[in-house]
């Protein structure tokens, strides 16, 4: 029975088309629609009125923090709200009337929701309780708390090694839970901790450390209004950070330019109409891109050395362009840069990168007399093979230009989620920091492991060798967030026992190890409250802040617990109460928690009360310019080698994108009316060019095949939608598309999946 149940589960859902629309692209994002969509979906969610009372604490100073994208607040906040249309759809999602209670799972087998989509599968509701799915058995049932911690300590006891758990955590996790999360994992004996950031932001991390010694940007939140140049590199904000928009119009009211790279136009780094403002709401709104570079996919190194190259000529020329004197107190390895640029024949690279060079002149001219700069890039950089070197290339161009450690220029790497940053900050991370590791010894009086533990890419291989036996997610839904899906289903359902942490349901809960246990916390909207005392937790935006969030809202249900609740009584049951680390004192006492933060990881002195209103910002040496750490006291230049994807003549290369309607794999609707897609999300963006090769005709329906080491890999049925992207690339949106990007390739030294640059062909159904 076992292996028939698990044959019958489906990793997509079943495959249906719905009554697709297209309408021409947008040309500007935000104004009256969103906030009329905005509305709707606090309405059909929350309940308009309930709704719009819990949007008034959103990313307010007392209030909580919004649940979906990392992007800081204000110091002055709006009075209107501080919040934007994709930020209340995250809130209406969480604080949904919908339940999946125990009479859901009596109803439904896990077998038919599997065949539900993504969105389905989220719009079921929240969870209510804790629940089983006993081995071998179609239906969750209701399991006690103290039950469920008892099963898991169990299993944990039974295993013959530490290293064969894997103890996965997601962005939305608090700094408490997240800190006593890796406490218990490293107690237990593992750094088995892969993260969300390994499918996202690791590169970033990498090539920022490798350069300027610190794994995040170095701007503020300020710097924007000060900055003469900003660029936008591969990051669709107007999407999936909205509210960055706002930061950008600043730069343009204050006289700065924006120069956007990006393989299709965006609406939101076209036009900006601010819906808290009249000419937001009767006028034109704020042109925000001055110069657009239409890049190729993962041909952005090509860019940036044309663009370094005849800076590097006009420097040689005569005209000062390049900042001489921060290079040579600064930097390391300018000559090797400069040999490098004139390896390469500007042909060649304006071939590769595809971009007129007229436009690339617009780009440099305008780069040529500024010296406040700042880069900002998402996604559209770091998921690739050589997803390093693109941020190495982008630190090269802010080093010569001096655009370091000073008032508006610096580094910007926008994250995803609410907390990614932060749980990396205080402890989630698989690689040993002796310094980090000798902290929690001398504040807890245990000796940490010393082997690195699994990322993600290398847990979910481990969980498919049978190598790993227990997978635990605080947060997230692994299987339609990870590469590969067809893989990484396989690999979970080889554990034991798999343990989800989770406000809703989501397709994680369905694909499953033997037995899975699902522990529903509170959202982070919802009251954390413990014996009559209200608690607050905190975060760490993308910049460095870290402030407060307390919820607001009743609980979904009175069996809910937080996120630190939960992971303490994990470890009560495994450890019982003995020992030096009060994991019962933790689960009460949340300033307790920010003490040994303290006590373990630099920067948080003070922390309870520092992270009151705004918050604090933690140390940056990037943003100071002090590189005294990196080899030589300097920051490194780098030599970062072109993409090469070895494409044949029916190749093309896709890369992976969300939709309006969308957070991660948060599925809020099935629209993207920024691009003119209603209605259907399994579409692939092609140019009409490519179309005519191929000799097929708006919407046909076709499937899109990758080929990597002799492995087939297939997402079917998907219809194509003539559109403004370069020729030989594509686009089409996860987690559909997942099932494509192969396991075993993955960025150099990062390991982050190829997501945005799959090379794939396109066969017509018949």
């Amino acid at each position: 029975m076992e292996k028939d149940f698990k044959r019958a589960l489906s990793i997509t859902g079943t495959i249906r088309f719905e009554d697709l629309k297209v309408t021409p692209r947008a040309e500007y994002a935000a104004g009256v629609p969103a906030v009329a969509v905005a509305l709707k979906h606090a309405r059909m969610e929350m309940g308009l009125f309930r709704g719009l009372k819990t949007l008034a604490h959103m990313n307010q100073k007392d209030g909580f923090d919004c649940p979906g994208c990392a992007w800081p607040d204000p110091d002055d906040r709006s009075q209107l709200g501080e919040y934007c249309e994709n930020g209340a759809k995250a809130l209406a999602e969480e604080a949904t009337l919908k339940r999946v209670d125990a009479d859901f799972f009596q109803r439904y087998s896990v077998e038919e929701l599997s065949k539900l989509t993504d969105y389905e599968i989220g719009k079921s509701g929240r969870l209510t309780q804790p629940f089983i799915l006993d081995k071998g058995s179609v239906h969750y049932r209701p399991i006690s708390w103290q039950e469920a911690f008892d099963r898991i300590g169990d299993h944990l006891r039974q295993l013959e090694s530490p290293d064969e758990a894997l103890f996965y955590t997601s962005g939305r996790s608090s700094n408490e839970a997240a800190f006593l999360y890796g406490l218990f994992a490293r107690a237990f004996g593992t750094n088995n901790m892969p993260d969300c950031s390994n499918m996202c932001h690791e590169s970033s991390g990498v090539a920022l450390t490798e350069t300027l010694g610190i794994g995040k940007g170095s701007v503020t939140l300020e710097d924007f209004g000060k900055a003469e140049v900003i660029m936008v590199i591969g990051q669709n904000p107007g999407t999936n950070h909205p509210r960055m928009l706002s930061a950008l119009q600043q730069c343009k009211e204050n006289g700065g330019k924006i120069i956007t790279v990006n393989p299709i136009p965006e609406a939101g780094l076209v036009r900006f109409k601010n819906p808290q403002e009249v000419k937001g709401v009767l006028g034109g709104g704020t042109v925000l891109t001055d110069i657009f570079l239409q890049v190729k996919i993962n041909q952005d190194v090509a860019l940036l050395k044309l663009i370094m190259k005849r800076l590097l000529a006009m420097e040689r020329s005569g005209r000062p362009v390049f900042d001489q004197e921060f290079i040579q107190e600064k930097t390391n390895g300018l000559e090797a840069l400069t040999k490098d640029l004139d390896s390469h024949d500007e042909s060649t690279l304006l071939a590769a990168c595809g971009v007129p060079s007229g436009k690339v002149d617009e780009a440099v001219e305008l780069l040529a007399s500024r010296q406040k700069i700042i880069i900002c890039w998402a996604m559209g950089l770091t998921q690739h093979k050589n997803g390093v070197d693109n941020i190495r290339e982008c630190v090269n161009l802010l080093l010569l230009k001096g655009s370091i450690g000073k008032e508006g220029a610096g580094t910007c790497p926008v994250r995803g989620h609410s907390n990614v940053q932060g749980d990396r900050t205080v402890g989630i991370v698989h690689h040993v920091s002796p310094s980090f590791n000798q902290a929690l010894k001398d504040t807890f009086g245990f000796d940490p492991p010393e082997k690195p533990g699994y990322d993600t890419v290398h847990g979910i291989q481990a969980m498919h060798a049978g190598k790993v036996k227990v997978f635990m997610g605080l947060g997230g839904n692994f299987v339609s967030a990870a590469s590969d899906t067809a893989y990484t289903a396989a690999a979970l359902q080889q554990c034991d026992l798999t343990v989800s942490i989770s406000t809703k349901l989501n397709r994680t809960h369905l694909i499953t190890g033997k037995t899975a246990i699902i522990l529903p916390t509170l959202g982070r909207s919802e009251q954390d409250v413990r014996e009559g005392v209200p608690r607050y937790v905190t975060v760490e935006n993308s910049m460095g802040k870290v402030h407060r969030s307390r919820g607001r809202l009743t609980p979904a249900s009175e069996q809910l617990r937080s996120e630190v609740d939960i992971v303490c009584g994990i470890a009560r049951a495994y450890f019982g109460d003995k020992g030096n680390i009060p994991w019962k004192a933790f689960s009460t006492n949340y300033d307790l928690i920010r003490e040994k933060i303290e006590a373990v990881v630099a920067g948080f002195e003070a922390y309870s009360k520092r992270s009151e209103g705004g918050g604090f910002y933690l140390p940056n040496n990037a943003r100071t310019g002090d590189f005294s750490k990196l080899p030589g006291g300097k920051a490194r230049f780098s030599i970062n080698r072109l993409a090469d994807h070895g494409l044949s003549q029916e190749d093309f290369v896709l890369m992976t994108i969300r939709s309006h309607d969308q957070f991660n794999t948060t599925i809020y609707g099935l629209d993207d009316r920024y691009r003119g897609i209603f209605n259907e999300r399994r579409v692939v963006f092609m140019n009409a060019l490519d179309m005519e090769k191929l000799k097929l005709q708006q919407e046909d329906v076709v499937n899109l095949v990758s080929r990597y080491d002799g492995v087939e890999r297939r997402a079917s049925q998907f219809k194509v939608i003539a559109y403004d992207i370069p020729i030989g690339n594509l686009a089409a949106y996860f987690p559909e598309t997942n099932m494509l990007v192969p396991i075993n390739h993955f960025a150099d030294k990062s390991h982050t999946p190829i997501s945005k640059s799959i090379v794939v062909r396109v066969l017509k159904c018949e």
